[in-house]
């Protein structure tokens, strides 16, 4: 008996090994089904969508919308690619990429510009006058650009004069800690603020990018890779600079708040790989420098793995192998209504059809999350923001127990820079969980 009960356990266990080890799609193949289905039974199965921290049912729609648009459904066409549009800064990834690298340009000195050519951008389409109202100085006095601008002429001559990277012999540390230093941090800081609030980002979104100018592509994504290495090192913090009070200058003291840090999007990364291996391709569209945002959309260590081709963003003109100062012409601003035209000239254009799936944060991903037909999907990352941004989130909101919405709303706690699981988000500064704004 015991040899009899040994050889049937060898039989089972011979069995089981080669259920493990292959057998199961013979025994699925002598069932006589077919080979084609086979291959798409098991290309299903290895795109779940990682469940990670997706609302759940924003999770479930995403999960839909690879079954029926993705090579494992009966109508894919490889000849008809779907695709898929992201916006990068506070979607893709958490805070702005561009912003984070003009502190990190301004607390490195990190310019290839003359005291000429620093005060020609910082004047360069600005027009003349005071800004905003809420742009007043500590006094309470309304701060006018050529005063700004004079305070960061001075800053920036004395900087250029003595920082050993620039024309002087002084380490940065030491520079650092000067009046002159601090001075120039939180005006020209402020300038970028006051330019985007007061003219809007047709006039603001270009001018920052002029900073770059002198450089040669390959310089500025060095760059850029050291502002997101550090920035990712960072606590998610608000800091607010003031500059120096023995230190008023023609400005006045002024104070300014940067959100410091980054974080990477774990869903955001895996969404696009499980796209893009459902043979749906993944586009990314932001109002950065195209060249910055295809560093942290396209290298390895990131994980992400866009191609780079697939990046879209705002462009400069070049000369003798660097930047100038000049919009690239002809190209639109990829913000706002820009989006959607670029997408429309770089692939509608091309394919004959618009995204599957866009997804966005703010009011420069309105247009593109609404204006194409063929788009099944709209992903708002939960901002809790006012404009025409919050007019969608509250659509989003509105069809939260909709069977098949058009929009979708997802979560995300700002305190860590990590996504919540529901559609929910928690602000900065704040304990609780909110849905609008």
């Amino acid at each position: 008996m015991k040899s009899v009960k040994k050889t049937e356990g060898n039989t089972m266990l011979q069995k089981r090994r080669t259920l493990l080890t292959g057998g199961l799609v013979a025994g699925l193949a002598a069932t006589a089904l077919p080979s084609e289905l086979l291959a798409k039974d098991s290309k299903a199965a290895s795109l779940a969508l990682d469940r990670a921290k997706w609302g759940a049912r924003n999770h479930q729609q995403l999960q839909a919308l690879l079954a029926r648009n993705g090579n494992s459904s009966a109508g894919y066409n490889p000849k008809r690619r779907p695709y898929a549009v992201f916006d990068w800064d506070n979607t893709s990834i958490m805070n702005d990429t561009e912003e984070a690298l003009l502190m990190y340009q301004i607390n490195t000195l990190s310019f290839k510009l003359s005291p000429q050519e620093m005060g020609a951008i910082i004047r360069q389409n600005v027009p003349a006058g005071p800004f905003a109202a809420d742009f007043k100085n500590a006094a309470g006095k309304a701060v006018d650009l050529e005063a700004i601008c004079s305070d960061i002429d001075d800053d920036y001559q004395y900087l250029y004069d003595n920082y050993e990277k620039l024309n002087g012999s002084r380490k940065l540390e030491e520079i650092r800690e000067t009046a002159q230093f601090q001075d120039f941090r939180a005006k020209l800081y402020y300038l970028y603020e006051a330019v985007n609030e007061t003219y809007g980002v047709n006039v603001g979104y270009p001018w920052v990018i002029y900073f770059f100018t002198n450089m040669s592509v390959a310089e500025v994504q060095q760059l850029a890779e050291a502002s997101n290495d550090h920035n990712l090192g960072l606590g998610l913090v608000k800091t607010k600079y003031t500059s120096p009070a023995a230190q008023p200058g023609q400005a006045g003291i002024v104070s300014v708040t940067h959100f410091h840090g980054i974080r990477l999007c774990t869903e955001i990364a895996t969404l696009m790989d499980a796209l893009q291996q459902s043979g749906i391709d993944v586009y990314v569209s932001s109002a950065s420098l195209e060249d910055v945002v295809a560093v942290f959309a396209t290298t390895p260590k990131y994980g992400y793995n866009v191609k780079r081709e697939h990046v879209l963003g705002l462009r400069l003109e070049t000369a003798n192998g660097v930047f100038v100062n000049r919009y690239k012409a002809g190209w639109p601003l990829n913000w706002g209504p820009g989006k959607t035209e670029v997408i429309k000239k770089e692939l509608v254009a091309a394919k004959g059809y618009g995204p599957v799936f866009v997804a966005g944060d703010s009011d420069g991903d309105y247009d593109m999350l609404r204006d194409f037909a063929d788009t099944q999907l709209g992903m708002i990352v939960n901002r809790m923001k006012k404009g025409k941004i919050g007019d969608l989130s509250k659509l989003a909101a509105d069809q939260i127990a909709a069977k098949s919405p058009r929009f979708l709303l997802q979560g995300r706690n700002e305190l860590t820079g990590n996504w919540m699981p529901s559609e929910a988000s928690i602000k900065y500064g704040k304990t609780g969980e909110t849905l609008l704004g």
